[in-house]
C-alpha cells in the first residue's frame, strides 16, 4: 500500500522537476483565465443588447411627443400643397411699409378699415383647394364665424401659434395632434373679406402678436423666437436712448448757475469786510490821533507848573 501511495506523488515530482513543467503550467492558467473573461464578455454583450431592445421599443410607445419637440427644427411651409400655383389677394399690414402697401393692406368692412393681421391665399384660378397645416402642433380652437369664415387655431412650441381663417369642410377637433402638410380642412369665403373670393386667411403668431408670415416661410420656426428677440433687443435700445431727458434735465439742473452767481454775489459783497478794517483802521487811527493829544497836554501842564515854580 505504501508504495502505490509513493508512485503517484513521484511522478508529480519527477514532472515538477522538468525545465517545461512551470511554462506549461503558466500556459494553461492564462488560457483558463482569458477564456473565463471572454465568456464574461460576451455575457454583458448580450445584456447591452437585450437593453438597447427595450428601450427601442420603449420608443415607439412615444411617437406622437417627438413630432411636437422636433416642430421647433421643421421649416414653415404655406399652407396649401402647391404654392406656385397661389397668389397673395391681400398682404400682411406692415408698420414700416410705405403708405401704398399699407393702404392696400386694410380690410374694409362694416364702413370701418382695419388691419390685415395675415395674408389671404387664394388659387390663381379661383377654385377651391386644401387648407394645410403650416407646422405640426395641437390643435387648440376650432371655431364657427360667418364674419371670419370660420377658424383653425394650431399651437406650437415656444408661443407659436398658427391660424387659418375662411375655411370650411373643417377635418380636425380641439386637442388633434396634426403634422406638418396634413390638411386641416378646405378654403372657404368670409364676410370681412368678400373681394379676395374663395381663400385662407393664414397667420403667424407668437405671444399673441401677428407677424409677416411672408418673413419665415422656408425658414425654421426658431427663426420666429431669434426675430421676436432681436426686435425686444431693439425696442429697448429706443426706449433707453428716449429717456435722456431725464439726463438733460439732470444737466439743466447742473447749469442752474444763478445759485452759484448768488454765492459769488455774496462773496463780492466785500464793503462789509472793508467797512470792518476801515473801522478797524480808524479805531487804530484815533487812538493814535487821541495818543498824541494826550502826549501834548501832559508836556504842557509839566512847562506851566515850571513856570509857576520860577514865579514863586
Amino acid at each position: 500500500m505504501r508504495e502505490e501511495e509513493k508512485k503517484p506523488t513521484s511522478t508529480i515530482r519527477r514532472i515538477l522537476k522538468q525545465r517545461w513543467a512551470l511554462s506549461a503550467i503558466y500556459i494553461a492558467s492564462a488560457a483558463i483565465i482569458l477564456a473565463a473573461a471572454f465568456l464574461l464578455q460576451n455575457s454583458f454583450d448580450d445584456s447591452a443588447k437585450d437593453g438597447k431592445e427595450e428601450s427601442a421599443e420603449t420608443g415607439k410607445n412615444y411617437g406622437e411627443p417627438s413630432v411636437e419637440v422636433n416642430s421647433n427644427l421643421e421649416t414653415i411651409k404655406m399652407p396649401v400643397a402647391d404654392a406656385d400655383k397661389t397668389v397673395i389677394k391681400k398682404q400682411f399690414y406692415d408698420v414700416n411699409a410705405d403708405e401704398k402697401a399699407q393702404e392696400e393692406a386694410l380690410v374694409f368692412y362694416n364702413n370701418r378699415y382695419e388691419q390685415n393681421k395675415g395674408i389671404d391665399i387664394a388659387m390663381e384660378d379661383g377654385k377651391t383647394f386644401d387648407v394645410k397645416a403650416s407646422l405640426s402642433g395641437n390643435v387648440t380652437k376650432v371655431q364657427d364665424d360667418a364674419l371670419l369664415g370660420n377658424l383653425v387655431e394650431v399651437e406650437h412650441e415656444d408661443g407659436v401659434v398658427t391660424r387659418y381663417q375662411s375655411v370650411k369642410d373643417i377635418k380636425v377637433a380641439v386637442g388633434d395632434k396634426v403634422k406638418q402638410g396634413q390638411a386641416i380642412a378646405t378654403a372657404g369665403k368670409s364676410q370681412i373679406n368678400e373681394e379676395a373670393g374663395v381663400h385662407v386667411h393664414f397667420e403667424i403668431r407668437k405671444d399673441n402678436i401677428a407677424l409677416n408670415p411672408l418673413d419665415f416661410v422656408d425658414k425654421q420656426a426658431s427663426a420666429i423666437q431669434s426675430a421676436t428677440e432681436a426686435e425686444g433687443s431693439e425696442l429697448e435700445d429706443s426706449a433707453n436712448k428716449e429717456e435722456t431727458p431725464a439726463v438733460e434735465g439732470s444737466e439743466a439742473d447742473k447749469e442752474e448757475t444763478p445759485a452759484v452767481e448768488g454765492s459769488e454775489a455774496d462773496k463780492e459783497e466785500t464793503p462789509a469786510v472793508d467797512e470792518t478794517d476801515e473801522s478797524t483802521d480808524l479805531e487804530s487811527g484815533t487812538d493814535e490821533e487821541g495818543s498824541v493829544p494826550g502826549e501834548d497836554t501832559t508836556e504842557e501842564s509839566d512847562s506851566l507848573k515850571d513856570s509857576l515854580n520860577q514865579s514863586n
